[in-house]
Formats: C-alpha cells, structure tokens, sequence
C-alpha cells in the first residue's frame, strides 16, 4: 500500500509547485503595476493590461487545452506548458528597449504555458486519486493556491526594494527548472485516448472568440458606456458565436466539449455554484484596497496584511474541508461552506468609518475559510460526476469557470460602487471622491447588497440539492 501511495504524493507535489508558481505570477505581478508604469512610462490603464492580457489568453484557450490532455496525456501537456511558462517568464523579464510591447508578447507566452498547466490540474488530482480520498488531495492543491496568494505581495515587495522589476519574473526560471526536473519524474505514465488530429480546432476557435469578446466587453464597457455600439455589437457577436459553438459542439463527431456531461445536474450545479461564489470572492478584493488605503488612509503594506486574512483562512481550512469531505458528506460540508460566506458577506454591511481594522481583518478571514470549506468538496463533486476520459476537459471547464468569475466579479463590483456613488451625488462618479467619504460608505454597502443576493441564490440551490439527494435516498 505505501508504495503505491508515494509515487501519488509526489505527483501531487509536483502539480502542487506548478500550482502555486502560476498563482504567484498573478499576485506578485498586481504589486509591481506601479513601478513598472513608471519605469516602462505607460499610463496606469495601458500597463493594467500586463495582467488583464494574461487572463484573457488564458481563458480563451484553456478548454483547447484540457480536451488536447483528456487525448494526449495529462502529465505531456503538464510539462510542455510549464517549458513554456518558464521560457515566458525569461522573456517577460528582459527589458529590450521596446518597453510594454515586448513584455506583454512575453505575457501571452507564459498565458499559453500556464493555461496548459491549469487545464489539466483538476484533471491529474482526479486521476491519480480514487473518490474516497480525491477530496482531500483538491485540498492540498488549493492549499498551493493560497499559499501562492499569500507569498505573492509579500515576495514582489521585497524584490523590488532590492532590484528591479525585472526580477518578479526572473524567479520563476530557477524554480521552474527544478520544479520541471522534479516534475518529470513524479508526474504519472500518460493514458492516451486519442492524436491531436482529434481536436476540435473549428468549435475551439469558437469558444477563443466568445471568451475574449466577452472579457474585453466587461473591460472597455465601464471606460466607453454599456450603451456604446462598440459595446452592443460585440456583445452580440459574443451571443452568435457561443450558439454557432453549440450547433457545432452537438455536429461533431468527437467535439471539443461534449454538451451531454452538463445533464448532470450535480455538474451543473456545482460549477453554476462556483461562477456565483468566486463572483462573490471579487467583490471584497477589489473594494476593501479602496476602503483601507483612501477611506481609511492606511499604507499599502499595512492594508496588504489585512487582505492577506482571506487566502490564510483558505491555507488553513481548505485540507480541514478536504479530510471532512471524504469521511462526512461532500454535499454538506459544500453547504455549511456557503452558510459561512453568508455570515461573511453580512459582515461587510457592518464596516463602517469607525470599524478597526482588526475586524475587517476578521469578515476576511471568514470568507477565506468559508471558501476553503466550499471549494475543496465542491471540485470534488465536480470531478467525480464524468468519465475518466473527460476529466481534461471538465477540469479545464472548471478553472476557466474561476477565471470568468474573476472578471465578472471585478466587474460588477466596481459598476455597483460607482453607479450608487453617481446616483446619491446626481452625476457620472467613476473614481474615489475624498471630499464625499459618505457617499463611499454607501457604495461599498451597496455594492455588498448585490453580493449578498449572488450568494444566496448559490445557498438556496446548494440547500435545494442537498434536500433532494435525501429524499431520494430516504425514499430508496
């Protein structure tokens, strides 16, 4: 038994390291904007574009990617994508005189590396391990995610006070080699079920146009106006080529995605459940940094501990979810998760001009248990409901699932908070107001309102799931 239970535990490592290096590129990359507008001599909204450029690449190609390692092997797209990510983060660090041209190409390089990794993350975790134990290995493997979370501010200000931007990329390269080398030898033997002449390429491009219309939508829509043509008709355009991905998805004979495994409903749930709550998730991340640093003035370092509370209450909770889910019921403890970012998300509507920072540290770390407690059954439901042949593909449609939650959560947060903000004052607000505090406070407790009613449509289909599976089973 211990030799079988080893070799599963370096593979999980493995996939672990790769985890936490893609998820430290985003967080150490947010803390140098600044710097490298400055340095690069861009405007803050064209330098934003080192990160929105990377999630959009992502996105737009992940699904290609999880349905290529459900045909050609997980653990072969695994180490391709990470040669890749390692070989980007060397570019994106060199600074060739061509200034944020070059780094954002370098950009699109380490997306393609790193959309390959994260496609075939869930799916490796679920075929490595059986059902009875795959709850608590997702759980390491969120673990990875916070701790990548965590590390990443902390680590990209200690860099750039002793070198150059240059350098938040550059660390990748040593690591990344040696987690490569690691990684080649822990990762599992691939299981074939096909050629990449058998990918999907028409409904892929497809699916490629859908996503980046939608996500520069979301992006340009709040500068030039949701009434703007520009807006409507890529809007629209987005809306014809998802229902031509659908007629060719149901035509093709092996399709890029097969539509069949969303009949199940505990799929579909779940990720619909996920979308809602990782929406949710957005929502303090980007209005908190404006109620610390401006509302309450605190400095960027100090205001940078506080939201580190959510990703350690995720670090802490997530294995302690994991362990519970495959001794208890995966279902409930989904549920008692949601019913903690509930309490969360009421917690906000207290923060007030007089709350302590203590506490707003306290509704973070809440959320961040919560959706530790969520997040590690509710992957595992999710990759136990297909297959083993498609668990590429339903992976790669889970992160992709995040991904598009991250956007429409930043989104929708920052269009609740201005649009109540322009409705108490009677004109356009599209920035903090420093001589109208106030009218930031009902913002921001607007904007909550809104992520209240998100999260508890995902409690009331979470409870609504959980009755029905015990009828079912009293009525056996």
């Amino acid at each position: 038994m211990a030799g079988k239970v080893q070799p599963r535990i370096k593979a999980l490592i493995a996939i672990g390291i790769f985890t936490f290096m893609s998820t430290l590129d985003g967080s150490i990359v947010n803390i140098a904007l600044p710097t490298m507008s400055r340095e690069l001599n861009v405007t803050t909204s064209q330098v934003t574009w080192v990160v929105t450029i990377y999630l959009i690449v992502i996105s737009a190609i992940i699904l290609i990617f999880g349905r290529l390692s459900d045909l050609i092997g997980k653990s072969k797209v695994t180490k391709i994508g990470w040669g890749i990510f390692i070989f980007g983060s060397f570019l994106a660090g060199l600074n060739l005189g061509q200034g944020l041209t070059i780094l954002l190409i370098a950009r699109v390089v380490q997306a393609l590396g790193a959309s390959m990794m994260m496609a075939t993350s869930f799916g490796l975790v679920a075929q490595i391990f059986p059902i009875e134990t795959r709850a608590r290995a997702l759980s390491i493997n969120a673990m990875f995610v916070s701790v990548g979370a965590i590390a990443g501010p902390a680590l990209g200000g200690l860099i750039l006070q002793i070198a150059s931007w240059n350098y938040i990329f550059w660390i990748n390269v040593p690591i990344g080699i040696v987690a490569w080398i690691y990684g080649n030898r822990a990762l599992p033997k691939d299981e074939s079920h096909g050629s990449i002449k058998d990918i999907d390429l028409i409904g892929g491009l497809q699916m490629m146009i859908v996503l980046v219309l939608i996500f520069v939508t979301l992006n340009f829509a709040q500068v030039i106006g949701w009434t703007n043509p520009i807006i409507l008709i890529a809007a629209l355009f987005a809306i014809i080529f998802f229902v031509t991905f659908v007629i060719t998805e149901k035509r093709k004979t092996i399709p890029l995605l097969n539509l069949n495994i969303f009949k199940s409903k505990l799929l579909s749930i779940s990720l619909f459940m996920a979308l809602l709550n990782f929406t949710v998730a957005m929502f303090s991340s980007i209005l908190l940094p404006f109620y610390l640093q401006d509302f309450k003035g605190f400095v960027p370092g100090f205001a940078g501990l506080i939201m580190m509370c959510y990703p350690v209450g995720m670090l802490i909770f997530s294995p302690i979810s994991g362990w519970m889910s495959d001794r208890i019921d995966k279902e409930l403890v989904t549920f008692i998760g949601i019913c903690l970012i509930v309490v969360a998300q009421v917690g906000y509507f207290f923060i007030n001009a007089t709350s302590s920072p203590y506490m707003v540290a306290g509704i973070l770390f809440i959320q961040g248990s919560a959706m530790g407690t969520f997040q590690s059954p509710n992957n595992a439901l999710i990759m136990e409901t297909v297959e083993r042949n498609y668990l590429g593909i339903v992976g790669s449609v889970n992160s992709l699932i995040r991904n598009v939650a991250f956007v429409l959560g930043t989104s929708v947060a920052t269009i609740s908070l201005f649009m109540s903000m322009s409705s108490q004052l009677g004109k356009k607000v599209t920035t903090y107001l420093k001589d109208q505090p106030g009218v930031f406070i009902n913002g921001i407790h607007f904007s909550f309102e809104i992520a209240l009613i998100v999260v508890l449509i995902s409690w009331v289909l979470c409870l609504v799931r959980l009755l029905s599976r015990k009828r079912t089973v009293a009525g056996k």
